[in-house]
């Protein structure tokens, strides 16, 4: 059976503008659908998990891998955008500037890591936790604008917000370890309790 990569988005996190961003944690939303996850079984199979530093990706890695009784590994390039020029921003000011974001990839916007940037280091990142040999399915837990940028790079699509995450994160896409083939876009974690095969079963992209 072909070997699978998941990569998961954190959920709902606690919106603090006090705090740095990569330090926010996961909200009671967030932590009951991480929790319902880890219940469910629907990682069986996985062998091995790798988070993101951020505390929020922490939060959803650990319960999962505890679960699975495999190993939790924090890689230290996993990370979300870099943001830290501006922090935090309101949501209509956030989501503007994440649309420029995107559309303009070989450019800083506002001082933040450009998109490019971003997709070659979640990308060597990702090529790094594959050096690794393992005898089962790995899942990767992060962010979802790395993760949108690591999709269209497997998928061999340009970079473009059309492919980013819905929202409230909590979402994932996978793609054979073996071949590289990427499934269809993120889908919602719930998708896989109440299907398992659901997100490997998409038609490939690209």
């Amino acid at each position: 059976m072909p070997r699978l990569v998941r990569y998961l988005s954190h959920p709902q996190v606690r919106i603090d503008p006090a705090v740095p961003v990569p330090q926010w944690g996961l909200s009671p939303e967030g932590a009951a659908r991480v929790a319902a996850l880890a219940r469910s079984g629907a990682l069986s199979g996985t062998v091995r998990v790798v988070s993101s530093l951020e505390t929020k990706a922490v939060e959803t890695a650990l319960p999962l891998a505890q679960a699975l009784g495999c190993p939790l590994q924090c890689h230290t390039v996993m990370g979300e955008n870099d943001r830290s020029a501006t922090g935090f921003l309101p949501g209509p000011e956030f989501e503007a500037t994440a649309d420029a974001f995107f559309a303009r990839p070989d450019r800083s916007v506002r001082g933040w890591e450009t998109a490019k940037a971003a997709q070659s280091r979640i990308v060597a990142a990702v090529r790094d936790c594959l050096a690794t040999p393992d005898d089962g399915d790995l899942l990767l837990v992060g962010h979802g604008a790395v993760g949108t940028l690591l999709y269209c790079h497997l998928a061999g699509h340009p970079i473009d917000r059309r492919f980013d995450q819905p929202a409230g994160g909590g979402n994932l896409f996978a793609f054979c370890r073996d071949t590289g083939a990427v499934s269809g876009g993120w889908q919602p974690l719930e998708t896989l309790i109440t299907d398992p095969g659901a997100v490997s079963r998409a038609e490939p992209s690209g």
